[in-house]
């Protein structure tokens, strides 16, 4: 080999050699990644891998049950078939929600709402689309959901009212958490797509117990987010049951005699403030509200005259009327103003001043005491009394017995009535109380206003002797049902008390007082009661003159409203009742009967009355009997 080959050879050795520890260094480093890789990062990155492979999902729980006293179900879960979308999933969220438009019904305003709800909500936050989908939709949503980029179906529970109408306006309603519910209430479980909260009635007061926690599920999905299998699943806590102090069957009964009246009907227990029977009628459909109402149906609700989204024996005020003429006599009878024999006689009007107050009754009543004037409802005899005991007197014996000022039932949106005082009109209106003015509130006209709940409570706690008894609609898990609770006394004197009670007993057992033809005949189960018209168009002198018009030949806007309290049975009693109907005319003729219905279904329900009571009041001529 001369010379210039051996020179070309060693420098192909150079070369050779430079290329091989280049070659060398790369593998060395190729190696060195994959060792970092594989070995001292394999956690990491299997973690990552698992996080496209593994979908995390949060599970809603199940919504407590609400039942009645005997533990039938009013409120529950049915199963629910949904499809919701993950915005950061789908190509295009509006193509998406057009696609799916034509697989199911989906309108503008839907899609509308999602797109709203993408736009404030975690891109990564599954939006519900639609839910309640019928079997024939979700199949067909999951024959195309692989052409569905994040698009999920799910199967899940969803809010139930088997007790319908009837029991609307005592659990009321869950609905769709708004932005202001976000703001409010920091639980995770709000950003679940189609949570429902509750909205109105026991639902809301008591969404927290009712709501439950979160449970969570892991699932293994393909590229396309399609759910292979389920890994593991934990589920979440349900929420509580509501055991109530309803009794379905009398709240069913209560609404059937109500019929086609729009009014109120409630049923205490005197012992324990349990309400055994709360009717605001007519009602509403829960599940609208659930499923998501549609405006026209949300407008019928609104513009129906019977009002049927507004709970009336709550919220709903009326003038007493001459029940609220228990109140008077006790407020005058305690204030010593009038003595137990006190009477009065009634030629059917009062003058004072040049001013003329009439009595119902056109010819009078003549002579009357307590008993009778309750008896027979007497106009005159509490236009007497009501001079001579003063409005504040006769508001601070109401607020006593219950009217004026809120029961403190669990329930939202309690209105609180009104009885007036001389300090109350001055504030109100800069005047002074004028002395007529005592004598339309004693017949629980002119400012008096009272809720049917409260006229219930006033019964009670006339009937259970005096004792502070509060209504209720959930009873503690730990207390026996129908058990009696410690109340403290108002401070009435019983003497006054029994006098008060014997005039309720005449109304209803006295042959030919206002409601005897209402009376409960079964012995030892019978009623006392009391009447109740309340004026709703001030009747003028000038009609009065020409003839007053028949109620029913007015307006019904423009007919008086029909009341009646009572309680049950007179020689025992254990129950107490409100019935309001509106426009209804008359309190003996209409509210009466229904009363005297309702009162005696109650005690034929009690599992304890086996046999009517023979005691004190029972009898059917209004006499005392030992």
């Amino acid at each position: 080999m001369d010379r210039r080959d051996f020179n070309r050879f060693k420098g192909f050795g150079r070369r050779a050699l430079m290329l091989a520890g280049i070659k060398g260094t790369l593998v060395s480093a190729l190696v060195a990644r994959l060792y970092y890789l594989q070995v001292l990062q394999a956690d990491r990155y299997g973690m990552l891998s698992d996080d496209n492979r593994i979908s995390m999902r949060m599970l809603p729980p199940l919504r407590g049950r609400v039942l009645d006293r005997g533990g039938e179900e009013i409120a529950n879960n049915r199963r629910n078939f949904r499809v919701l979308v993950v915005p950061e999933q789908a190509d295009s969220l509006r193509s998406t929600l057009n696609r799916l438009g034509q697989l199911i019904n989906l309108d503008d305003t839907q899609k509308a709402r999602v797109l709203r709800e993408a736009e404030r909500r975690r891109k990564f936050v599954p939006i519900l689309v639609a839910d309640n989908l019928n079997w024939e939709d979700f199949a067909r949503l999951n024959l195309y959901s692989p052409d569905l980029p994040g698009v999920q179906l799910d199967v899940g529970e969803t809010r139930a009212y088997p007790g319908g109408p009837v029991f609307s306006h005592i659990v009321g309603y869950v609905g769709a958490v708004s932005r202001d519910d976000l703001k409010q209430d920091d639980d995770p479980l709000l950003e679940l797509p189609g949570f429902r909260i509750g909205k109105s009635g026991l639902e809301k007061v008591y969404d927290g117990d009712l709501r439950g926690s979160a449970g969570d599920t892991q699932v293994e999905v393909n590229a396309y987010g399609r759910v292979i299998r389920e890994l593991a699943r934990h589920e979440g806590q349900p929420g509580a049951d509501l055991v109530l102090t309803i009794d379905a069957g009398l709240q069913r009964f209560a609404a059937e005699r109500l019929g086609e009246e729009s009014g109120a009907a409630v049923v205490l227990d005197i012992l324990n403030g349990d309400v055994l029977a709360m009717v605001s009628n007519p009602g509403f459909d829960p599940d609208l509200f659930n499923i998501g109402i549609s405006v026209a149906d949300y407008q019928a609700l609104q513009n129906n005259k019977h009002r049927p989204l507004f709970n009336k024996v709550l919220q709903g005020q009326y003038p007493p009327g001459s029940t609220f003429k228990m109140v008077v006599a006790l407020a005058a009878l305690e204030a010593g103003v009038i003595l137990p024999g006190h009477t009065v006689f009634c030629p059917g009007h009062m003058e004072l001043g040049d001013a003329k107050f009439h009595c119902w009754k056109k010819g009078g009543h003549g002579t009357l005491g307590v008993v009778q004037a309750l008896g027979q409802s007497c106009d005159v005899f509490f236009y007497d009394v009501g001079r001579r005991v003063g409005p504040d007197r006769i508001a601070e014996m109401a607020k006593r017995l219950g009217i004026g000022g809120l029961t403190g039932i669990d329930m939202p949106s309690e209105a609180a009535g009104l009885v007036p005082t001389r300090d109350w009109k001055f504030a109100r209106f800069g005047k002074r109380w004028a002395e007529g003015e005592s004598l339309v509130t004693a017949i629980g006209q002119g400012y008096v206003l009272a809720t049917p709940m409260q006229l219930a409570v006033m019964a009670a706690r006339i009937a259970n002797g005096g004792r502070v008894v509060s209504p209720r609609l959930v009873r503690k898990a730990s207390e026996p049902r129908g058990a009696p609770v410690e109340m403290r006394s108002l401070g009435i004197s019983q003497a006054s008390l029994s006098l008060v009670q014997q005039g309720m007993n005449a109304v209803t057992n006295t042959p030919g007082n206002t409601a005897y033809t209402s009376r409960i005949k079964t012995v030892g189960w019978e009623m006392a009661g009391k009447t109740g018209s309340a004026q709703v168009k001030r009747i003028s002198m000038a009609e009065r003159e020409s003839g007053v018009i028949k109620q029913e030949a007015r307006p019904w806007e423009d007919r008086d409203h029909a009341l009646f309290v009572a309680f049950a049975p007179v020689g025992n009693p254990r129950y107490a009742a409100a019935i309001v109907i509106e426009h209804g005319m008359s309190g003996a003729k209409t509210a009466g009967p229904i009363a005297r219905d309702i009162l005696e279904e109650a005690q034929r329900r009690n599992p304890a009355a086996k046999e009517p009571f023979r005691g004190r009041f029972a009898g059917g001529d209004g006499r005392e009997r030992g």
